[in-house]
């Protein structure tokens, strides 16, 4: 025991002093054949807690300006305050490129300050980051860079230093114009292609939206809008080409755009799983975060990026996971297409968990994990998009499933069900004759009422003028009526109306007329294939049989008597139905006013 004691303590000791001891390394020499360089091996760096250290206080020797090597080579420390000091020494022995590109391989650091001392003491200062306009950047790329003098046969000290309310990754590289004008052709490559695929799946989708109108495509496009945002924004693009001047914006779109990502995670996987009748208790829960993300949509727009960006970079985390959750329990419940929706969001569980990994230092910052999201949503998205064909085609197939079973049941049925449905069929087609014929009639007297009537003149007045044919208007109203119901009754009354109604029935039967009480104790008849003399015939004939003897109703014997206006109307013209009719009204009123009981033609023809 004593001698595991003293091994313990003496390795405490060894880490206490390599912690607390101030470390060097040697300079970077460039011999000639390099093109570009990673300088995370010969760099060392320095935490300021306060973030109030300036170049000269992190060059003084002793004090706790101690610089220290890497933690094990990775400029990945995770979300820190304060500020993180840089340096590298670098001797151009005899490298013929004297200018070379200093590039922040990482895009969301706020202020990045470069110190470049030469030995002669003389230093250049820039500043970069995206709290700076884009333009003030040495080359319009979507990482920080900067250009650095390295003249040969001289050794330079670089110090950068970095202060971020984001995730603090500095990796930093060398490149020659030549190698930087590679890389970013291969980046820029590499990103197209990345933005290819999520456009082509995007269009493909919509166009399915589009012809089938299901939700679940609709949620789809959504959440590859939004995802493919949020990269735009973590890749630097957005800052590039979206608001290059809107340093407030490059600060904020992180956080707004992973919340708007999730909403759309969060419904799409609501909606594809049919968690509502599914699972509802798991529904539940994904509306919960749905209203989660957009409270912390709002609260990003007023809180400060360190308050809220750590905590929607955690939440992702687990909002993919419960989505896995989800697809797990209704995939248990037999819901097939839950096979390759669980494997996308897998792929994109893998890929954010790398993410959310380097951005709090747990893991280091490399090509796959730097790269793990996007490799991770295209797999997920194109995944995705498969579910989905799969999904519509499973809902078909059950549809289809469905219809043979009622065909089949139908089928089956048909025989049984043929002969009470004839049956009803008759007994509905008399009902709808009966019910057709009562709508057409006036309940009290039982000819046709004014609508149909008017219906069936404007058809008798069409025949007439395409075969050119005569047709008259009559139009009868009983004389001193009121009298009558004032003397007998409303019961007398309605009982004269229904023998003059029967009255004009029976007399113009053979004029082919259609009669209709018009109103009150008015009637109107169309005769088609009648001229004015046939017309006027028929009205006398009308008040002579009303006139010639009395009504007898009980003990009591009514004389009623009739006025009649009649109207021939000229079909070779284009004369209305509304004008006809009042003109037979103007001639009705003639009659009237010439002593009633009379038949009086229309002064003017058309």
């Amino acid at each position: 025991m004593r001698r595991l004691t003293g091994l313990l303590l003496a390795m405490a000791m060894m880490a206490f002093a390599a912690v607390a001891a101030p470390s060097t390394l040697p300079p970077l020499v460039l011999q000639g054949a390099e093109s570009s360089l990673q300088l995370s091996p010969h760099i060392t760096y320095l935490h300021d807690l306060g973030g109030r250290m300036d170049l000269a206080a992190v060059r003084a020797e002793g004090g706790q300006a101690r610089f220290q090597p890497l933690p094990q080579g990775s400029a990945t420390f995770g979300f820190q305050d304060g500020a993180y000091w840089f340096r590298t020494r670098i001797t151009n022995r005899q490298h013929p490129d004297t200018r070379w590109l200093l590039v922040q391989q990482y895009a969301l650091s706020d202020h990045i300050d470069v110190y470049t001392r030469h030995p002669d003491g003389r230093v250049n200062h820039d500043v970069g980051g995206d709290t700076q306009p884009f333009s003030n950047r040495a080359i319009n790329y979507r990482h920080p860079n900067f250009w650095v003098d390295l003249p040969r046969g001289e050794t330079v000290d670089i110090f950068v230093r970095v202060e971020s309310q984001s995730s603090m990754q500095v990796p930093l590289a060398l490149f020659t114009p030549k190698a930087f004008a590679e890389l970013a052709r291969d980046s820029q490559l590499g990103i197209g292609l990345y933005y290819g695929i999520l456009m082509a799946l995007f269009f493909s989708n919509l166009v399915l939206w589009l012809w089938l109108r299901d939700n679940s495509h609709a949620w789809y496009l959504f959440h590859i809008s939004a995802f493919g945002l949020v990269l735009f924004c973590l890749n630097g693009l957005a800052f590039e080409y979206l608001w290059p001047n809107l340093t407030w914006m490059a600060d904020k779109a992180v956080p707004l755009t992973i919340c708007l990502a999730q909403i759309g995670m969060q419904q799409f996987a609501r909606n594809f799983l049919e968690l509502d009748r599914r699972w509802p208790a798991g529904d539940r829960v994904g509306l919960a975060m749905i209203v989660f993300f957009a409270l912390l949509f709002v609260a990003s727009l007023v809180l400060p990026y360190r308050a809220v960006t750590p905590l929607a970079s955690q939440a992702v985390f687990f909002s993919v996971l419960w989505i896995i959750v989800e697809a797990v329990v209704v995939l248990r419940r037999g819901y097939a297409p839950a096979k390759l929706f669980l494997l996308a969001w897998a792929m994109l569980l893998l890929g954010t968990a790398m993410f959310t990994a380097v951005a709090f230092g747990v893991m280091p910052k490399n090509f796959v994990t730097e790269y793990g999201v996007q490799l991770g949503s295209a797999l997920e998205m194109l995944l995705l998009s498969i579910a989905l064909a799969y999904r519509y085609a499973s809902l078909r197939n059950r549809n289809e499933q469905l219809v043979r079973d009622a065909n089949e049941h139908l089928e089956h049925n048909v025989a049984l069900r043929t002969a009470e449905l004839s049956h009803a069929l008759e007994q509905l087609g008399e009902a709808n004759g009966r019910l057709r014929e009562s709508s057409q009639r006036d309940a009290l007297t039982g000819v046709y009422n004014r609508r149909h009537f008017r219906e069936s003149f404007e058809r008798i007045l069409h025949d007439a003028r395409h075969d050119a044919r005569p047709v008259s208007l009559l139009m009868a109203d009983l004389d001193h009526f009121k009298r009558v119901n004032d003397t007998h009754g409303h019961l007398v009354g309605d009982d004269c109306l229904r023998w003059v109604a029967r009255c004009l029935d029976e007399t113009l039967a053979e004029y082919n007329a259609v009669v209709a009480r018009f109103g009150g104790e008015e009637f109107v008849a169309v005769l088609p294939g009648s001229d004015m003399s046939a017309a006027m015939r028929a009205g006398e004939s009308l008040r002579q049989r009303i006139s010639a003897r009395p009504l007898r109703i009980g003990d009591r014997d009514i004389r009623l008597t009739v006025s009649i206006g009649v109207h021939a109307i000229n079909t070779s013209e284009d004369s209305r139905a509304d004008d006809a009719i009042r003109y037979a009204d103007e001639a009705l009123y003639a009659a009237k006013g010439q002593g009633r009981d009379c038949v009086r033609p229309a002064l003017v023809a058309t």
